[in-house]
C-alpha cells in the first residue's frame, strides 16, 4: 500500500474531507487553499513533510510526488474551535492561477474532494458553528454593494438579526405555555383564558412581528442590487441620462437614432445605495438584423426590472399617459427641457411618477433621483435598519404574522385555547425557518448552492 493511499485507510471516515480555492481566480500576490474534514491535517502534513502547530502560522514548502509546488504559510485549527467546527487547514500559496490549481490537485489527489459551492458554510451550520440566517448574513456580506450594505450584513453575521427572530420567537414560546397549561389544568379555579393577558401578549407579539418586518424589509432591499432599466423611443437621451446619472461617459451618445445597439449597464449609487442601471436600444419597427437583436435585449431587460425609467423628448410634444396598468414601478421622463423650456421636476401625474429633466446640464437630475429611491421604498429609514435580510426572511416573516393574525380572530370569536394553540405552533415553527431551527434539504440546498465555492 502507497504512502498516498494511507491517508484514507487509516481510519473509518464518517465524512469526506472537502477542498476549494477561499481566494477569487485570477493573478494575485496570495491564494487559500481550505480543507475541512477529518483528512484536513493529515493531507496537509503529507504535502508540508513536517509537523504543524495548531494556529500557529507556519512557513513550509509544499512538496507533492517529490516535486515542490511553492512555498507559503499553513494555518491548523482543530474542531470544534474552527469555522466549519471540523478540523481545518489554510494552505496560503502565491495567487498564480496555475500554482493554486497545482496546490488543490495535490490535495483532492491525496484524498479530499472538491468542495460544492457554500459547503463549507453549509457544515458550520451543520455543525451549530452559525445559524441559518448568520450564513445568509455571511454571503451577503461578499456580495454588498455599499458600505452600508456590508455594515448591515456584518451585522446579520454577528446575530443581529437572529437575535431579534429568536426574542419573537421565544415570546412565542412563552405564549404557547401559558395556553398550554391553561388548557392542561382546567380544574383551575381561575380561567386563565377568559382574562387579558392572552389578548395583551398577543397584541404585543404582533407589534413586535410588524417591527421586525418592516427592519427585515428595508435589509433586503439594502442587501440586493436594484435592476432599473432605461427604455424609450431612439434619440430620445436614454444614453445621456445614464451618463449624467454615472457622473461619467459609461455610454455612447451620438445625434444619430439607434446609437445603442447592446444593454449598457453599469451600477450606480444613489443615495449610499447601490442600483444596476441598463441603457437599452430605443424601441422601434426596425429593419436591420443588429438593431433587432438590441431590441429584444432590451425586452428581456424591461421583463426583469425592478423599476422602468420611460424617457421621452419633451420637445415632441406628445407627452400623454397611457392609461396602463404596470406591475412594474415606472418613472416617466421628460427629457431635453432644455430645448422645450419646461421647469424641472416632479410634474403631476395620475398614472406614473413623471419627472422634467435634461440631460445635458443636469437639470432635475436630483429629483429624479428622490424619486428612484421613493418609487423603491427607500428612505433615511433604511440606511438605520440594523442588519441585512433576505426576502426570503420576509416572506416568512408576513406569513407569520398571517397565522397570528388569523389566531386572534379565531380565539376573539370562540375563546378556544385548543385551537389557539395550535395556531401559536404552527407560526412558532414558521419562524424557525429563518434561523433553520425548523428547514428541509430542500431549502438548505437552495441557500447554500447559492454561495461561492470555497465559503
Amino acid at each position: 500500500m502507497d504512502q498516498h493511499s494511507s491517508l484514507i485507510d487509516s481510519a473509518a471516515l464518517d465524512q469526506d474531507t472537502i477542498a476549494a480555492i477561499a481566494t477569487p481566480a485570477g493573478r494575485g500576490g496570495l491564494a487559500i487553499i481550505r480543507l475541512s474534514g477529518p483528512d484536513a491535517w493529515p493531507i496537509t502534513q503529507h504535502l508540508c513533510g513536517r509537523i504543524v502547530q495548531a494556529r500557529t502560522p507556519s512557513l513550509r514548502t509544499f512538496v507533492h510526488q517529490d516535486a515542490v509546488i511553492d512555498q507559503g504559510l499553513v494555518l491548523l485549527f482543530q474542531g470544534p474551535n474552527s469555522f466549519t467546527g471540523e478540523d481545518v487547514a489554510e494552505l496560503h500559496c502565491h495567487g498564480g492561477v496555475v500554482v493554486s490549481a497545482m496546490l488543490l490537485n495535490a490535495c483532492l489527489s491525496l484524498g479530499a474532494r472538491m468542495a460544492r459551492p457554500g459547503e463549507f458554510s453549509e457544515r458550520a451550520f451543520m455543525n451549530n458553528k452559525l445559524d441559518l440566517a448568520q450564513a445568509e448574513g455571511m454571503a451577503d456580506l461578499i456580495d454588498a454593494p455599499t458600505q452600508h450594505a456590508a455594515r448591515q450584513a456584518g451585522a446579520s453575521l454577528r446575530g443581529a438579526f437572529s437575535s431579534a427572530v429568536n426574542a419573537l420567537s421565544g415570546d412565542l414560546l412563552q405564549l404557547r405555555i401559558y395556553i398550554e397549561a391553561a388548557i392542561d389544568f382546567p380544574e383551575e379555579e381561575v380561567d386563565f383564558l377568559a382574562d387579558n393577558i392572552v389578548q395583551q401578549q398577543l397584541t404585543a407579539t404582533l407589534d413586535a412581528l410588524d417591527t421586525l418586518i418592516t427592519n427585515a424589509r428595508q435589509g433586503a432591499l439594502m442587501s440586493k442590487t436594484a435592476k432599473i432599466v432605461l427604455t424609450g423611443k431612439p434619440n430620445v437621451g436614454k444614453s445621456s441620462l445614464m451618463n449624467q446619472l454615472a457622473r461619467d461617459a459609461v455610454a455612447i451618445v451620438t445625434d444619430l437614432p439607434g446609437t445603442t445597439r447592446d444593454v449598457v449597464k453599469q451600477t450606480i449609487s444613489l443615495g449610499d445605495i447601490a442600483f444596476e442601471f441598463s441603457d437599452t436600444a430605443g424601441i422601434r419597427d426596425a429593419t436591420d438584423i443588429i438593431e433587432q437583436e438590441g431590441i429584444h435585449r432590451a425586452q428581456q431587460e424591461l421583463a426583469l426590472a425592478d423599476l422602468i425609467i420611460d424617457v421621452v423628448d419633451d420637445t415632441e410634444g406628445d407627452n400623454r399617459e397611457k392609461n396602463v396598468d404596470r406591475v412594474v414601478p415606472t418613472i416617466r421622463v421628460l427629457n431635453k427641457i432644455d430645448l422645450s423650456n419646461r421647469a424641472a421636476g416632479e410634474q403631476s401625474s395620475a398614472v406614473v411618477t413623471t419627472i422634467a429633466v435634461s440631460a445635458v446640464t443636469g437639470a432635475g437630475i436630483s429629483d429624479l433621483e428622490t424619486a428612484i429611491l421613493a418609487k423603491l421604498g427607500l428612505s433615511a429609514d433604511t440606511l438605520a435598519t440594523p442588519y441585512s435580510a433576505r426576502e426570503r426572511h420576509v416572506s416568512i416573516l408576513q406569513a407569520t404574522g398571517e397565522i397570528l393574525r388569523n389566531a386572534v380572530q379565531q380565539f376573539t370569536q370562540t375563546g378556544a385555547g385548543e385551537i389557539l394553540a395550535e395556531d401559536l405552533r404552527r407560526a412558532h415553527d414558521t419562524l424557525g425557518e429563518i434561523t433553520g431551527v425548523v428547514s428541509t434539504d430542500d431549502l438548505l440546498g437552495e441557500i447554500f448552492s447559492s454561495f461561492c465555492i470555497g465559503k
